[in-house]
């Protein structure tokens, strides 16, 4: 495992986060155990921004919700394919806005070569990522 400084990715490491992958979000529900969901997750290296688009009413929202306060909730993303692994952990908060919403919908449709249906119920997780992990 190597833990990758955010200053310094690897041209490999960004892009295989440019890549079309199914990733995971890890929440934290109420009781400390995790809750792993399969997402499209997007990730913008230069703000540390990583993205999840979803519905307001999902469980992990709610967790998030939940386990937010003024830091935000601890989360974690990851992808894998084969041999290649990557995890970007960090803090996150609950997006409702149109702007930001519509931003992470436009690069979810950049990564995964498809816009998603509209939905008026769309909100984003947005992630400060602090670390990253992975093997290349």
């Amino acid at each position: 495992m190597a833990i990758t400084d955010l200053r310094d990715l690897t041209p490999e490491y960004l892009a295989f986060w440019r890549e079309h992958h199914l990733c995971t979000l890890t929440t934290l529900r109420p009781d400390g155990s995790p809750h792993v969901v399969p997402v499209g997750v997007t990730f913008d290296p230069e703000a540390g921004i990583a993205r999840v688009i979803t519905n307001k009413g999902s469980r992990k929202v709610a967790h998030v919700l939940a386990a937010a306060g003024e830091e935000g909730a601890r989360v974690a993303v990851c992808q894998a394919h084969r041999r290649r692994w990557a995890t970007l952990e960090g803090r996150a908060r609950v997006r409702t806005e149109p702007e930001p919403v519509e931003d992470a919908v436009r690069r979810y449709a950049e990564r995964y070569g498809r816009t998603p249906r509209p939905n008026p119920d769309r909100v984003v997780i947005e992630i400060a990522v602090e670390r990253a992990l992975g093997r290349g």
